[in-house]
């Protein structure tokens, strides 16, 4: 239990950072775009887009190896065990849509369920990101 704690503590720091950098990175990068306002946003949200991804990915290769290796768990339903498989269960869990058709199973679920709180922080970050930047550009029309 204690190693699971640590790599789901690891995931989920890393995946702030990531995102943390992404935000700062696009907080920097758009304001010095000399395109038209609405294509900064469309910067904006493509560049939440991507770190969301890499984030998701991130817990996909997580579950992927934690599911392969050691005793943390398994994943059961509709799951053939292959990494795509793992990272779809990374998508429908990290923004806490759930199908229900892959469901994990003993350590696991731990890692599940702080993937969809930090899924649902990150993406409500970004929303609250995106709000700020584009208020900035309604104010400059």
């Amino acid at each position: 239990m204690l190693a699971s704690f640590i790599i789901i503590s690891l995931l989920v720091t890393v995946a702030v950072v990531i995102h943390y950098e992404m935000l700062r990175l696009l907080s920097v990068i758009i304001p010095k775009l000399r395109v038209k306002h609405r294509i900064r946003v469309i910067v904006g949200v493509f560049g939440s887009i991507c770190a969301h991804i890499i984030e998701v990915w991130l817990f996909g290769i997580a579950f992927y190896y934690m599911a392969q290796h050691g005793d943390f768990g398994s994943l059961g339903g509709n799951f053939n065990g292959s990494l795509v498989d793992c990272v779809y269960f990374s998508f429908t869990n990290y923004t806490t849509l759930g199908y229900g058709d892959i469901v994990p199973y003993g350590q696991l679920r731990f890692l599940a369920g702080m993937e969809a709180i930090t899924g649902l922080s990150l993406i409500t970050w970004s929303a609250s990101f995106m709000f700020m930047e584009m208020s900035k550009f309604w104010e400059q029309e």
